[in-house]
């Protein structure tokens, strides 16, 4: 199976998507219109640059902080939150769902995937 599709499969998860790094491509599954999941995946790409550049400057202030490469983010908000990791984006429905278990899913998945990929 494919992470998308684990994702999936999980309680509360309402999609699950991939992003290009280059920013010129996307898929997802679920419950988003194309251009939500268009939106959504641009909304990923360009939070990862800002976490990286984050990372590098607060790794240049405090050598070996853990923070740099980050591995992912999320957003949560009142109902949803938004977790990233490597290039793959879920939405969950953290009332019907736990962001643990999502977060844990996609670090047994993604957590090898070279930085200089991300």
């Amino acid at each position: 199976m494919s992470i998308l599709t684990d994702l999936l499969t999980q309680p509360g998860v309402v999609a699950a998507g991939e992003y290009a790094y280059r920013g010129d491509r996307f898929s997802y599954r679920g419950a988003l219109s194309e251009e939500h999941a268009r939106m959504a995946s641009i909304m990923c790409r360009a939070t990862t640059m800002g976490a990286n550049m984050e990372g590098a400057m607060f790794n240049s202030i405090h050598p070996g902080n853990g923070l740099h490469p980050p591995r992912g983010w999320l957003v949560r908000g009142p109902v949803h939150t938004v977790c990233v990791m490597a290039n793959v984006f879920c939405l969950l429905d953290h009332t019907q769902g736990s962001v643990s278990h999502i977060v844990g899913l996609m670090r047994q998945n993604l957590g090898d995937v070279p930085h200089e990929l991300i």
